[in-house]
């Protein structure tokens, strides 16, 4: 008795888990790191239902939680990038020159990135705009962007693409 329900739990380990993992792989509008961490979030909890005999209940609960977790966790670490990215940014369209650049980097996620304002001009409205150019790389992958940033009347400059 005691071993079948071991084999059981080991069952619906193999299924849910390589499940998840391949979940966590996919390339999907949540990202990378929160698929990552919600797959290894999934598989720790997984393996502590296990651990304290909850059987396949505790283990498929132990998986839900601990997928919800890690996806958290690995969601807050993009966040962190776009954080220091939006803060670099800031930085480069209140104080530098055209054509001067500011790089930023993320050293727990590795992700880095460039802004460079290109042209500074007063809109017809009065409101200081700036042209820019931005980098961002990701996994070794970088994308290029360019786009417009107005100054608020709080004194932020906010991004129009």
């Amino acid at each position: 008795m005691f071993m079948t329900s071991r084999i059981r739990t080991l069952g619906a380990l193999l299924v849910i888990l390589p499940t998840l993992a391949l979940a966590g792989c996919a390339n999907t509008k949540f990202g990378e790191k929160t698929g990552l961490g919600a797959a290894l979030g999934a598989a720790g909890g997984g393996l502590i239902g296990a651990a304290a005999n909850g059987g396949a209940p505790g283990i498929i609960a132990g998986v839900l939680l601990g997928g919800l977790a890690g996806g958290a966790i690995g969601n807050s670490l993009e966040q962190e990038d776009r954080r220091i990215a939006q803060e670099n940014a800031q930085l480069a369209l209140e104080r530098q020159r055209a054509g001067q650049t500011t790089t930023w980097k993320n050293p727990d996620s590795g992700n880095s990135g460039s802004f460079t304002p290109t042209r500074t001009y007063q809109a017809a409205d009065g409101t200081f705009c700036r042209e820019y150019q931005q980098t961002v790389t990701v996994g070794g992958r970088e994308e290029n962007a360019f786009g417009t940033a107005c100054r608020q009347p709080d004194g932020t400059w906010r991004l129009r693409g």
